[in-house]
């Protein structure tokens, strides 16, 4: 098939990676403008522009898709269907309906559950042990189209955002070769999606790191796992931001204090190799974090140097 492929980040190269390889005639790549990035301000591309580059394949970075302007590009490429991930931009209903077979989302959810921006990241702040990738029929809504096909991937106990990141561009990547043949010969019966199984999530940013160490453990210990890499969760000690990597939640039991009862935020117990946070339940054990202007690193290199010990208060 003629292929019109749009995407900006990580997540989005190895779908169109596969559909090189299965030998489909990418005719453009669509991708956001590159931007400067870090305290360098060094202009940067998306890796999908990459990629792309590294093809010899045609790139267009519109600031904005849906202007007359930029409509106008994309009708000089031909496409049977164009395929989305992550491009980063709304497409208009003129834009959807241009291509044969329309334009195609690889979604990283099991729709119509967790729509919206940041859904790797939501299922494990919420305890999900299943995720998996949709194709999906773009419509005027977001997130909202017809279900095509989907695979299913499994979320491990220490799995983080990371590491999840990477199992569903994989399978995104491997599901849009396996899709695309049976659009093509009619083969797939879209599914509407169930509006009353939808859940929509919004866009991380830095503030929706911050640990409320009134939280159960258990829930904290998912936030850190959810956020890690990026924004990362994150809390205080002596006016300082501290990150947290990894952790693991502990109930009442497997925490002796020298208070049978110790204050959210208050360090419980210290280790040579971990110390343990008090939580409205439970206790988080840290493993790994980062303070403010150093590197991360594990908690027994980092207590050699500090002066942390019990009854101080984070937060």
């Amino acid at each position: 098939m003629k292929i019109v492929y749009m995407g900006t980040p990580d997540f989005s190269v190895g779908a169109l990676e596969a559909l090189i390889r299965a030998g489909h005639e990418i005719t453009a790549v669509v991708t956001q403008p590159d931007k400067a990035k870090g305290r360098s301000g060094q202009v940067q591309c998306s890796p999908v522009k990459e990629c792309a580059v590294r093809h010899g394949i045609p790139v267009f970075q519109p600031v904005k898709i849906k202007t007359p302007d930029a409509i106008g590009e994309l009708k000089k490429y031909e496409a049977d269907v164009y395929v989305v991930a992550a491009f980063g931009q709304i497409l208009s209903r003129q834009i959807l309906e241009m291509p044969r077979f329309g334009c195609i989302n690889i979604h990283a959810s099991l729709l119509p559950k967790y729509r919206g921006a940041a859904p790797i990241n939501q299922c494990i702040i919420d305890g999900e042990r299943e995720t998996g990738v949709t194709i999906m029929q773009m419509d005027a809504g977001i997130d909202t189209g017809d279900i095509l096909t989907q695979k299913k991937v499994t979320i491990e106990d220490k799995e983080t955002a990371e590491t999840l990141f990477g199992k569903l561009a994989q399978a995104g990547a491997e599901l849009i070769v396996e899709t695309l043949p049976l659009i093509e010969k009619g083969e797939i019966t879209p599914v509407k999606q169930d509006e009353n199984l939808a859940s929509h999530v919004k866009m991380m940013d830095k503030s929706m790191g911050k640990i409320d160490w009134t939280q159960d453990a258990v829930c904290i210990e998912r936030l850190v796992r959810g956020l890690n890499p990026w924004p990362s969760a994150y809390t205080f000690c002596q006016g300082k931001s501290v990150k947290i990597w990894s952790s693991d939640a502990l109930d009442g039991d497997s925490v002796k204090t020298e208070e049978n009862a110790a204050q959210p935020g208050m360090i419980a117990a210290v280790t040579k190799d971990s110390f343990d946070v008090a939580c409205g339940r439970g206790f988080l054990r840290i493993y790994e974090l980062q303070l403010e202007g150093k590197k991360r690193m594990d908690t027994k290199s980092f207590l050699l140097g500090s002066q942390w010990k019990a009854g101080m208060l984070l937060g």
